[in-house]
């Protein structure tokens, strides 16, 4: 990130009742990347939380890298064929989502989420969608379940100094 980057607030949402799915649509393509944080919980504590980008659901254009511990035992691997960015476990309270170069559209997207629940688990993954046009719309939704009422995510843009 350049220095005197800053965050700009483009969205935000709060579930009035639970949900599986919300979508950020109409992304303007004025920042450098975009930020998504997740705060709040999914009702199915085992279930996971993805992402897709422009409505985007090819089994082979997605593909990450994870690494996740709980404090006595890690793991890791790779997926390299999937319909989504991402597999962030939504037991856990916090989800940040960067997506890096979002409005170009001669390159790759490249993506970075971090997980953590205070004494649970923390979670870090790298992904790429293999496409070069720029993200208009991003969709988070739960495997299986929903995510609680009350839960809210927040759409910002870097903008460049």
């Amino acid at each position: 990130m350049a220095a005197g980057a800053t965050y700009v607030s483009i969205a935000s949402q709060t579930l009035t009742s639970a949900a599986s799915t919300i979508t950020f649509s109409s992304i303007p393509a004025i920042y450098t990347d975009l930020i998504i944080v997740h705060q709040g919980a999914a009702l199915t504590t085992t279930a996971l939380i993805n992402m897709e980008l422009n409505g985007d659901t090819t089994g082979s254009n997605y593909s990450l890298t994870f690494i996740i511990g709980d404090g006595s035992s890690a793991a890791s691997g790779q997926y390299t064929s999937d319909k989504f960015v991402g597999r962030n476990y939504t037991a856990q309270q916090n989800n940040i989502f960067q997506i890096m170069n979002y409005s170009n559209s001669t390159t790759y997207k490249t993506t970075l989420s971090r997980s953590n629940s205070a004494g649970n688990l923390v979670q870090a993954l790298v992904s790429l969608w293999r496409n070069t046009a720029a993200v208009t719309s991003v969709r988070l939704f739960v495997g299986a379940g929903n995510f609680d009422t009350g839960t809210t995510f927040s759409l910002y843009g870097i903008a460049a100094a």
